[in-house]
């Protein structure tokens, strides 16, 4: 067996002793209660919310990223990992304008795009995985040859934001990789000036953000970004901006606008129908997903829970999107009174349509880990076990 990998509570009291500070310190910094703080670090209590990650890296004196890391060690290595170098090296030659692809036809680079993304949204890490080194460079490498050019300027944002910054988070990778395929999506939009483009490059952007705990930069980005509402594809992606406005509200404690924002997205859904305008899917059952994502950054675990059943699964346009729901439903039920066992059972759901969006993801490990703590030895503890043995985690 590999060594366990530590969850954020560790980080956490791991890094509060390197500081040399006392729990009263922190706590006092970040504006918790001492206990507060002793259960997060013991894994009591899961640390799941954006902004307490923030507030508690702020107190620290480090990055969030510090607080979440993973290690990525765990008791199964994913078959997807072994692309992750490959990747890296891709992004680092394209970032050098160093590809060192092939020279490829656009129709043809188009159709990898699409299968590319297509495994992404049906969780197919590996497939993901192995492929996109090579369209990397060699879509990089027609670009710089200064062929069809706007039309690969228009695919240089799918492939990063939606397959590259995508696949490095749902494999738990280093936050520095998906910066640079954010980065690279916004030079190519910069060079394109098309606004609908343009608001894939933000949407990456902002999520680089948020993850980095920026979230008034974040917010601005979002703001400047308008593709508009002419076209139901513009349509469909100002509800995604929209919902992930709304993420970032709630981060930051602005009640009024994360509720009007919600409400726009839905408006915006309601006449747009179920859809996947540039690989977003959005649509009113994906905008049920975000409310339970955004009531959780609240800490209205209740709200959350009473949101997913009213939720129909089965009308998710992609398997990320169903396993979202339950990972969520179950990070909401987590919190309930007796409702730990079904929590288990939601968040087993979502391993078995992806297993590294619950073993990579901090929040899932994080309450994994609280889960675990409070487990009984009946079936299912040995449930929960299994994942938190498959994540890395101590059992």
């Amino acid at each position: 067996m590999a060594e366990a990998a530590q969850g954020p509570g560790a980080n956490l009291r791991q890094i509060r002793h390197a500081r040399g500070k006392s729990l009263a310190v922190i706590a006092g910094r970040a504006g918790i209660s001492v206990s507060h703080l002793s259960r997060l670090e013991s894994g009591d209590r899961a640390l799941d919310r954006r902004s307490l990650i923030v507030k508690l890296a702020n107190a620290l004196e480090v990055a969030p990223s510090e607080i979440t890391a993973s290690g990525v060690s765990t008791a199964g290595e994913l078959e997807e990992d072994g692309s992750l170098n490959d990747v890296r090296l891709a992004l680092l030659s394209a970032s050098m304008s160093q590809p060192a692809g092939q020279v490829v036809p656009a129709k043809v680079l188009a159709q990898r795009t699409h299968a590319v993304l297509i495994a992404q949204r049906n969780c197919d890490f590996a497939r993901v995985g192995a492929e996109l080194p090579g369209l990397i460079r060699d879509l990089h490498t027609t670009l710089d040859a200064g062929r069809d050019v706007r039309e690969l300027l228009r695919l240089v944002p799918l492939v990063h934001v939606q397959g590259t910054q995508a696949w490095l988070g749902d494999i738990g990778a280093s936050m520095d990789l998906a910066w640079q395929a954010s980065s690279l999506a916004q030079r190519a939009t910069d060079r394109l000036e098309e606004p609908l483009y343009g608001a894939v490059s933000a949407f990456g952007t902002a999520f680089g953000l948020i993850g980095a705990g920026a979230f008034d930069i974040a917010a601005q980005t979002l703001t400047a970004a308008d593709p508009g509402t002419g076209t139901p594809e513009a349509m469909q992606v100002s509800g995604m901006l929209t919902l992930t406005d709304s993420l970032v509200s709630a981060a930051r404690g602005e009640t009024a606008q994360r509720n009007a924002a919600l409400e726009h997205a839905a408006d915006l859904a309601t006449r747009t129908g179920d859809g996947d305008a540039l690989f977003f899917g959005f649509g009113p059952s994906n905008v049920g997903v975000w409310r339970m994502s955004v009531a959780l950054e609240a800490g209205e675990h209740a709200e959350a829970a009473k949101i997913a059943a009213t939720v129909n699964p089965k009308a998710l346009p992609s398997p990320t999107r169903v396993s979202a729901y339950y990972r969520e439903y179950g990070r909401a039920l987590a919190r309930l009174p007796k409702r730990r066992d079904d929590a288990v059972m939601m968040l087993r759901q979502a391993e078995m349509i992806s297993p590294a969006r619950i073993h990579r993801h901090p929040f899932m490990r994080s309450i994994l880990a609280e889960l675990y703590a409070k487990a009984k030895r009946d079936a299912i503890g040995q449930e929960l076990r299994g994942m938190c043995y498959r994540a890395g985690l101590p059992v």
